[in-house]
Order: C-alpha cells, then sequence, then structure tokens
C-alpha cells in the first residue's frame, strides 16, 4: 500500500485529500483563501501566492488529521490548479504581483492584438487555439502586465503559471531556468506545441510589442508531461506541511484537465468539469484543428493521448449571481426545480454572462435572456440558466464531434453536479444521451492518479484509474422533455451564432420569441 497526497486548488478554495492505493481517499481537507475583484473593474480578479500556500499548509496538516495518518506515510504530493494564472517573478523566483488569475479579462485589446498578428503572419499556433488566442491566456497576461508596470519590468525574470510556480516553490527552486514546466498548462495557454518548435518565434512576440523582446528566453525550459518530476519537497515546505522532506512532486497541470482523469475519464468520453466554470475536456489518439476549441495538444490531459480542451466561462458564477440578485443563496433558490418542465418557463437564456470561451472565443459578449413577461421570477431565470449552459455544451460537442473528437459518453464531473440533480438530468435531455456521474466527489483524484504512479505503485495512468476511479449514477434522457429541448434548440443556435457574431444576418432572431411562447403555452397545457 502507498499513501499520497493530492492537491486541487480552486478559484476560491484548496482542497488536499490522503488517499492510499487500496482503499482510496482516507481523508480530505479544504482552506480557502480571498479573491481579490474591483467593483469599477468586472474584468479584475487577482489572488496572492502567499494567501494559497497558507491555504495549503493548512489543508495538508488538516487532511493528514482527517486521515489519521502520521504525515511522513505521505510518499508523494502531486497538485493540479486553475489556469491560465499567471504570476511574474524575478530572478529568485519571488512574485513581482498577484496571480492574474484564470478569470482575470483585463488583457483584451492584448489578446486581439496576439489574435490579429497571428493570422496576418500565417502562425500555426493560433489555429491549433481555435483560431484566437483568448484574453484568458498567458501571453496576454502578460503583456497586459508589462504595459501596466513599467517600474516592475527591470526585475521580471520569468513567468509561471500556478500549476508550475507552487510546485517550482514546494520544490525549494529559486532559479527560473531550473523550473520544469508544464505541457498541459504551457500548451493549452500559451502556444506551445513541438510541431513548431515549442514557443512561438521571438520575432513574432516582438512584433505584437517590443515589451515582449527577449522574453522567449526567460521562458525557456523544461516542458514535460505529468508523468515526470517537478522535483522533491523540500525540507522547509515539508516542516510546515508536516510531511516528509525528499517525496516526489510531478509535473502539475489544470484542475480541470487532472479532474477529468479522476473523473475516469478514456478515449470516447468527453468529461464536463462543472464548477464556477466548465471545463469540458476530451482526450483522442489522434485529433485535427477544432475551430473555436481553445487547445488541441499532445500529453495535456493523459501523457499519452492528445487533450482537447473546451469550455464555458461562467457556470456556477451565473447561478450565483441570479441568486445574489435575488438576495438569497443558491441552494434556497433552487427548491423547487425539480418540479419544472423542459421549456415552461418560455426563457431561453445565454450564458454569456462572462463572455464565451468557446466556440466564439469573444471576451465582449453579455449575459442575454429572451422572452421575458411581467410575472418571471429569479428561480425561472435559474431554470433557464441551467438550460442556457447545456444547450451551450451541445454547441461545443457537436463541434468537436464534427472534427474527429469521439463523443461516446458524457460524464458531468466537477462539484455541481454532486449536488445539483437538476442540472444532470437537464444536460441528458439536452444533449440526448446518458450522462454519467461519479458516484462521490473526484475532485482531487486526478492529482492522487498521478502521485501513485510518481510512487511507482502503478506504472500507469490507467491501473491508478482502475484502483481509485468512482462508480458511475446513470441519468437517463427523459424522452417528453427531450423531443422538447429538439425544439428549442435550433432557437438557441441562431441566438448564439447571430448575436456572437457581428456580421450574422439579424432576421435569423425574429423567429424565436413566438416560438418560445408556443412552446411554453403547450408544455402547460399538457400538464
Amino acid at each position: 500500500m502507498a499513501i499520497v497526497a493530492g492537491v486541487d486548488f480552486g478559484t476560491l478554495s484548496v482542497r488536499v485529500s490522503i488517499i492510499d492505493s487500496e482503499h482510496g481517499r482516507r481523508g480530505s481537507a479544504v482552506a480557502e483563501y480571498p479573491l481579490h475583484r474591483k467593483r469599477e473593474d468586472p474584468d479584475y480578479a487577482t489572488q496572492a501566492h502567499e494567501d494559497q500556500m497558507r491555504g495549503l499548509v493548512a489543508a495538508t496538516r488538516n487532511a493528514v488529521a482527517d486521515a489519521g495518518i502520521n504525515g511522513h506515510q505521505v510518499e508523494a504530493i502531486a497538485l493540479d490548479t486553475t489556469g491560465s494564472s499567471v504570476v511574474p517573478v524575478d530572478s529568485a523566483m519571488q512574485p513581482l504581483s498577484e496571480y492574474y488569475l484564470w478569470c482575470d479579462h483585463r488583457a483584451h485589446e492584448e489578446a486581439q492584438e496576439i489574435t490579429a498578428l497571428a493570422h496576418k503572419e500565417n502562425l500555426e499556433a493560433i489555429e491549433w487555439c481555435g483560431g484566437v488566442y483568448s484574453h484568458e491566456w498567458g501571453f496576454a497576461k502578460l503583456l497586459h502586465w508589462l504595459r501596466h508596470n513599467p517600474g516592475k519590468r527591470a526585475q521580471f525574470a520569468s513567468a509561471f503559471e500556478h500549476c508550475d510556480m507552487v510546485a517550482a516553490a514546494l520544490c525549494g527552486i529559486t532559479d527560473p531556468k531550473k523550473v520544469k514546466r508544464s505541457v498541459c498548462a504551457m500548451g493549452h495557454k500559451w502556444m506551445w506545441n513541438p510541431k513548431w518548435g515549442g514557443l512561438p518565434s521571438q520575432s513574432f512576440l516582438s512584433k505584437v510589442d517590443p515589451l515582449l523582446d527577449g522574453v522567449r528566453d526567460k521562458l525557456e525550459g523544461e516542458y514535460l508531461t505529468s508523468d515526470h518530476l517537478a522535483g522533491h519537497l523540500s525540507p522547509y515546505w515539508a516542516g510546515e506541511m508536516g510531511l516528509r522532506a525528499g517525496i516526489p512532486i510531478p509535473v502539475g497541470a489544470f484542475d480541470a484537465h487532472w479532474d477529468a482523469l479522476g473523473a475516469g475519464c478514456k478515449e470516447g468520453d468527453v468529461v464536463n468539469v462543472v464548477g464556477t466554470s466548465t471545463c469540458i475536456v476530451a482526450m483522442a489518439k489522434q485529433a485535427e484543428l477544432i475551430p473555436g476549441v481553445c487547445g488541441v495538444v499532445p500529453g495535456s490531459v493523459h501523457p499519452r493521448y492528445t487533450g482537447v480542451e473546451a469550455g464555458l466561462s461562467a457556470t456556477g458564477d451565473i447561478f450565483q449571481a441570479i441568486a445574489n440578485r435575488a438576495g438569497v443563496k443558491v441552494a434556497e433558490l433552487s427548491k423547487g426545480l425539480e418540479d419544472y418542465r423542459a421549456g415552461q418557463t418560455g426563457l431561453l437564456r445565454l450564458s454569456w454572462d462572462n463572455g464565451d470561451r468557446t466556440v466564439l472565443v469573444n471576451p465582449e459578449l453579455g449575459g442575454v435572456t429572451f422572452g421575458w413577461n411581467l410575472v418571471h421570477t429569479a428561480q425561472d431565470e435559474l431554470f433557464a440558466a441551467i438550460e442556457g449552459t447545456a444547450f451551450h455544451t451541445r454547441i461545443i460537442l457537436e463541434r468537436m464531434a464534427e472534427h474527429g473528437v469521439p463523443v461516446d459518453r458524457v460524464i458531468n464531473g466537477g462539484g455541481i453536479p454532486q449536488s445539483n440533480a437538476v442540472l444532470n438530468q437537464v444536460y441528458a435531455n439536452v444533449l440526448g444521451k446518458p450522462v454519467l456521474v461519479p458516484a462521490g466527489v473526484p475532485t482531487s483524484l486526478g492529482s492522487g492518479i498521478f502521485a501513485l504512479v510518481a510512487t511507482g505503485k502503478y506504472s500507469t495512468v490507467e491501473d491508478a484509474q482502475a484502483a481509485l476511479c468512482l462508480d458511475f449514477a446513470t441519468v437517463a434522457p427523459d424522452p417528453v422533455a427531450a423531443a422538447t429541448y429538439e425544439r428549442i434548440y435550433p432557437l438557441y443556435r441562431a441566438a448564439y451564432f447571430t448575436l456572437g457574431t457581428r456580421t450574422a444576418p439579424a432576421a435569423a432572431l425574429g423567429n424565436i420569441l413566438p416560438e418560445l411562447r408556443k412552446i411554453a403555452a403547450e408544455v402547460m397545457a399538457a400538464a
């Protein structure tokens, strides 16, 4: 038997699970940390590295206590994080500012400039990240930081994704050149790919802005999949966390990618990691370019497969915002949603409250709801928002399938599906196929899988998955609801592609409101 620690850094908290190779999760703990936002700038979202490390220490000690073990029994620790969450550092690996968190959207202009030049220069990398470079990604955030922090530019030595920064800190690495970088993070968010020799050329980056002169060298280093080691736990952090110094730490990855493996993802599966946002993850032996899909990267999810990533920029955040405006908690507002029927509200709600990540890749979009009348309630909007995120997910899955990614099984992972049966049923009805839901919380199991592989207890990801992954509950589509959604889905597609595309003809919207009213009336009459 081997005992390891699996770490998952989320948007608001870090979860540490103590996992053994024979019995799975033995204990866990969560520690929160602040998310810094500004009311006057809704695109602003940062976190302090020090807050996150304090959270990691507290959660690790509490998880060890919850498991009833001695921390020195832990044989490896592995971690995943949000991304693209970027921190610039000096030559001693000290942060020069807080992380530009994944949901920090200040780098709109920078992303547009990168996209425009990439197409002008016929940069192959832009095609492999969906044809549009996102404001959520690394180079855009780094350029924004350089432009807005002139007094710190002289100290700038490199920039790191959250997963690489934490691993380097735990290993005691103080030279940016010696940090191992995650293929997952750099491939999906920094246009890295061995196909064209790694990162985009320095000449391209300098053409974007001379502030990026020399940045390619500053981002150099080993780029590795997560079956390699970032290093070993330093004596300092071992003492802080109550663990044994010298235990291996695999190269990290993004939370959704490892959550997908922890949820049992295999080739042919698509995992919807549904939380504050949704990350949609798949993997295939071979994958082609997928327009509008934010990343197709060898080794990013599973070391031997090409990882495919897409997603919604807000999901749980939308539900929370609706509840906040109503002055209640989401759980309270959700009571009674199980009695709602497909299409009964007459509302059609797009999921653009935080922009569009896939397939339009447009941060300038905003929330839209069709069909309001004078008696609609916040609960009606919440149900319509669940339907809307399901419709958006269907658009993404159809795009992936059109370009060779098999969609044989749909797994709803992440935190929300564990406590929201209505969401799982709506997704099954909208997608028209069974949805599998892990029978328990899969968060941090992916980290545990790679930690156990690092100990040598299991030689492959698949062997570790067989030992750790949870059983599934199957949510089958309701035929009546599925038939109703087949009528509504074309209306959603029309709204999505017409409003989301500047050159689309507005006439495509003319049928939406009368059809929504007609469907709602028929649903209510049938009830």
